[in-house]
């Protein structure tokens, strides 16, 4: 059984290959994720940070290179398989929060448990502890516009662990937050990697809080080094 929750290997991707305006954003890109394990990815502006997270995410291909989740290889698994693995082993959470806005918090946390067939009781009570351990089990039952720009990013960290992933994969969590409440939010997003022992790789331009994760890895002209 692998130690890595998450491992892509000489990932390689190229946008307009073979033609003049060809852009090579990743140039064999090595990154991996021990189980618990959460490391910052701190990247310049259009380095190419949102494509390697796709591609780790299974939201898009690479070129060339593997790309490993939970110990198995996906690299060139087929649409359903892959499908299958994003809906049960990889949680996403993006800048703006995508909450579905006729619908509570607690029944966005209950959704895509619903969709991987999960009883709608055991549903309701994974989302009642999620809630709860992110500090606003209190706003359960208000809708995304009744809730403040933190509180609403909470219910979607908690939303991307409803299903128990193996993994997480956020794309500057906290980009859209003041000061203060990203604080508030990074903490809780911590708290909920670090109770339900998952891994995450969380992109972000925010140095103090990358210095608050486990480990930083630095992407830069195609390649991922130590920050």
């Amino acid at each position: 059984m692998s130690d890595f929750a998450l491992r892509l290997s000489g990932v390689t991707k190229t946008y307009n290959a073979g033609s003049p305006a060809a852009v090579e954003v990743l140039r064999g890109v090595d990154v991996s994720l021990t189980k618990g394990e959460v490391v910052a990815l701190v990247a310049p502006s259009g380095a190419g940070k949102s494509t390697l997270l796709h591609i780790a995410g299974l939201l898009d291909t690479p070129d060339g290179g593997t790309v490993e989740i939970a110990g198995s290889d996906v690299t060139g698994a087929p649409d359903r398989k892959r499908t299958t693995v994003r809906r049960d082993e990889v949680g996403f959470v993006y800048q703006f929060h995508h909450l579905l806005p006729e619908f509570s918090a607690q029944e966005n946390i209950v959704l895509p448990q619903l969709a991987a067939g999960v009883p709608r009781g055991d549903a309701d009570a994974r989302a009642t502890e999620l809630l709860e351990i992110v500090g606003i089990a209190a706003r359960a039952h208000h809708r995304p516009a009744a809730l403040s720009g933190g509180e609403q990013q909470r219910v979607a960290f908690c939303r991307a662990l409803a299903n128990g992933p193996s993994v997480l994969l956020a794309d500057e969590p906290t980009g859209n937050l003041d000061p203060g409440t990203s604080d508030t939010v990074f903490a809780a997003l911590m708290t909920l990697v670090r109770e339900t022992g998952l891994s995450a790789l969380i992109a972000t331009h925010n140095m103090e809080l990358a210095a608050r994760m486990d480990r930083q890895v630095r992407l830069e002209q195609g390649r991922v080094s130590p920050a």
